[in-house]
């Protein structure tokens, strides 16, 4: 007992004693901060269940106005088929402007099965807990915190939470514009997604891979078997599509960079719908396939190394075998996040942070251990960092979890760093 008490006291050392009674505010409200939490979790927020994101929006729509926020709701165009987001202002006079992010939907649409809230011990298990409502509520009780000690009336403070953040809505222009609107006039953006903790300690990112798509499609010379690899009859569909795609994995792989194949289709005929994520193959064992089609997503750290994968992989797509042809297409989606000197200030800041607060350093994670996110969009315009959310396992998956812990940290150490960001 002695050693933990000693430790509580260095850390206490290290706070202003403004800093001291915020960090208080927040445990005193680790009970309230959970309530919030399940109150949340327990609408369904899928993308697609537009009413559900707005449910939760209004949610914390509520608690943005008690603090004293300045609330509007960013509307979609109807045949986007998303529910908008929630955009919140706090004008004050002094220090650095803050952008907060966060996102209001979860990969668990209406008609999901998993549990929507699950109490084990200090763990909780839902739909979206710690992807990402843990994080919106952080971030909702590390501005109660401040607003209860008065840190929060000279700063100047602007939050998203994004109502498709996993589907994201189509044409990304509009569905982020937003978002690019108020990184624009933002010094930082500090984005909740949920904490990761590799190798023991505590991380955070600066740094994230683009996601985006491509489209092989593939067409031979049908005929009967017994013409195949000849002349006449050529290689047909499917050994152009394997050839390609075996050429891809032996001459492209490189740091930083994945190409996934995530459906192959191939025959006399094949069909596919990117609304059921599903297709269809027809084809005969005697007869050379005429269609062959596959698509997957491909990610990398910066705009220089996409530009030059695709290159090689439309020069590789070109070098056709005999009685075939191929196209390729891109389809952009997060634009790349590559790290910069200013990220990796701003994240040593949070570490200190967190060490001041007794939690002990945060380290940069690999970008390719993680996926993509908002902070994308804002990167070009401001210095941003992601991963200040709660800890949790399994994210996007029927086990996805949170430390109930984690909330508490999270809330300090987000509290702490706009207060220390916001001071003149």
């Amino acid at each position: 007992m002695l050693t933990v008490g000693l430790a509580t006291c260095t850390a206490s050392a290290q706070l202003s004693d403004t800093e001291q009674r915020i960090a208080a505010t927040v445990k005193q409200r680790a009970p309230q901060a959970l309530e919030l939490l399940e109150r949340s979790v327990r609408i369904n927020s899928g993308t697609l269940n537009t009413e559900g994101v707005r449910a939760v929006g209004a949610v914390f729509r509520a608690e943005l106005d008690a603090l004293g926020f300045t609330t509007r709701w960013a509307e979609m165009p109807p045949d986007m088929k998303r529910g908008g987001h929630l955009v919140a202002s706090h004008a004050g006079g002094q220090g650095k402007r803050i952008l907060l992010l966060g996102h209001l939907d979860t990969v668990f649409e209406k008609d999901s099965q998993v549990v929507p809230w699950e109490r084990r011990g200090d763990r909780v298990r839902g739909q979206g807990v710690s992807d990402m409502k843990g994080g919106d509520v952080i971030v909702i009780e590390a501005l109660r915190a401040l607003k209860s000690t008065g840190a929060l009336d000279q700063a100047n403070i602007e939050i998203i939470f994004t109502g498709d953040e996993e589907r994201t809505g189509s044409p990304r222009e509009k569905a982020r514009a937003d978002m690019v609107q108020l990184a624009k006039r933002a010094d930082y953006a500090l984005s909740f997604e949920g904490n990761d903790r590799y190798q023991g300690q505590d991380t955070a990112v600066i740094a994230r891979r683009s996601s985006g798509a491509w489209r092989l499609t593939v067409h031979g010379r049908p005929g009967h078997s017994s013409g195949v690899f000849s002349a006449h009859g050529g290689y047909g569909a499917i050994y152009e599509g394997a050839r390609i795609l075996n050429a891809f994995r032996e001459q492209l792989i490189e740091p930083n960079l994945t190409f996934n194949v995530g459906v192959v289709l191939g025959g006399t005929q094949v069909g596919y719908s990117d609304d059921t994520a599903s297709g269809t193959a027809f084809g005969k064992t005697n007869v050379i396939a005429r269609d062959f089609e596959t698509r997957g997503d491909m990610r990398y750290l910066t705009t220089e190394q996409g530009e030059r994968v695709k290159r090689r992989m439309r020069e590789i797509v070109a070098a056709s075998l005999p009685g075939a042809n191929a196209t390729i297409e891109f389809r952009d989606g997060y634009p790349p996040m590559p790290p910069t000197d200013a990220g990796r200030n701003l994240l040593q800041q949070y570490s200190q942070v967190s060490q001041d607060a007794g939690f002990g350093p945060v380290r940069e994670i690999d970008p390719a251990l993680r996926g993509a996110g908002d902070v994308q969009f804002v990167a070009p315009y401001t210095t941003g960092i992601d991963g200040l959310g709660a800890a949790g396992n399994g994210a996007h998956t029927d086990d996805e979890d949170l430390e109930i812990a984690s909330i508490e940290r999270g809330t300090i150490r987000a509290a702490l760093l706009i207060y220390r960001l916001t001071r003149p």
